[in-house]
């Protein structure tokens, strides 16, 4: 991994965007859900906008079902954190990610991370950028689990915390699960992930098209 460092008005992009006069970063959050075989296709997709920069924070559990040398961003985990911060005059890099980015993107968020973030746990890095997030500043989620997971009363109380700190859930859809079950549980498409982030470029008076 790289080192982090601190975000500068020249702060280069990972990748060369045809509109360097505007820049909106996005971060990506990645949980140990099946469906995080799906992050390298959500980040090709996402650099495919213009101006737009990435970073991914990835659970543990999360990199058991991608492969990390094939991404094109620069991807955090929890080792990093700890590598990176030496002693006092060092960056915490959870909170050097809270500034750096402008919007926040968990996809997937697993039932697990889903219980962690309603009761304001923070025991790996990605929680801790979560429990530090400016709320000023768009957070969206993208919940993945089992039919039986998502069906079980807490994940709707839960679901409701998030959207009570003022977190853009983006739903899950019903399909043909990993697991063979088939029901509602599955992260929303994509395109649509990439929808809701291109929704909120707009709001934001930023190009969307190339």
């Amino acid at each position: 991994m790289e080192p982090f460092s601190p975000p500068e008005p020249g702060f280069p992009a990972e990748k060369s965007s045809s509109v360097p006069q505007k820049k909106f970063r996005v971060l990506v959050g990645v949980t140990g859900s099946v469906a995080a075989l799906k992050l390298p296709l959500l980040v090709a997709e996402l650099l495919k906008i213009p101006g737009l920069e990435v970073k991914v924070v990835t659970t543990e559990r999360a990199k058991h079902f991608y492969n990390a040398q094939e991404m094109p961003v620069t991807l955090y985990s929890d080792e990093d954190e700890w590598q990176l911060w030496k002693g006092r005059s060092d960056p915490v890099l959870h909170i050097e990610l809270r500034r750096w980015a402008d919007l926040m993107l968990v996809a997937p968020l697993d039932a697990n991370t889903l219980a962690k973030l309603a009761n304001g746990i923070c025991d790996n890095l990605l929680t801790c950028v979560i429990r530090a997030w400016d709320l000023s500043k768009p957070l969206l989620f993208c919940p993945a689990m089992n039919t039986a997971m998502w069906e079980h009363p807490i994940t709707a109380q839960q679901v409701e915390q998030l959207k009570g700190f003022g977190y853009t859930e983006i739903p899950c859809v019903v399909k043909k699960l990993v697991c063979g079950d088939e029901g509602r549980g599955a992260m929303a498409e994509v395109w649509t992930i990439v929808e809701s982030v291109k929704r909120i470029l707009e709001e934001r008076d930023l190009p969307t098209q190339s």
